[in-house]
């Protein structure tokens, strides 16, 4: 199996008002994303391709929204990316980045 191409842990994963997992885990691996409960279960997958990801207008910078399957989830990363070797999420910014590089569309 290759390596993720992200792996975030940790991760507030929500679908309109309701927190679906605390501590969840988000992970880009062979073309697609993945959002799973702390357990390892899966919420949700798409492929990459078919994947929006930004940032919520006026949200604090530990943010993103992801649009999978016609579905819309808040994601709260980490507000600022880990210093090496230290625990805790990437930041929101990164995992964007990592979903337009994983689908092609750019940076």
């Amino acid at each position: 199996m290759a390596e993720p191409e992200f792996t975030a842990t940790g991760v507030r994963i929500g679908k309109r008002l309701r927190s679906l997992t605390r501590a969840g885990q988000v992970r880009i691996s062979g073309g697609r994303l993945e959002l799973l409960t702390s357990y390892g279960s899966e919420i949700d997958s798409a492929p990459v391709q078919a994947v929006r990801a930004s940032r919520p207008w006026f949200a604090p910078e530990d943010r993103a929204l992801a649009d999978l399957n016609g579905k819309r989830y808040l994601l709260t990363l980490g507000d600022h990316d880990p210093a090496p070797g230290e625990p805790g999420p990437p930041a929101a910014r990164r995992f964007i980045e990592a979903v337009r590089r994983a689908s092609g569309r750019g940076a």
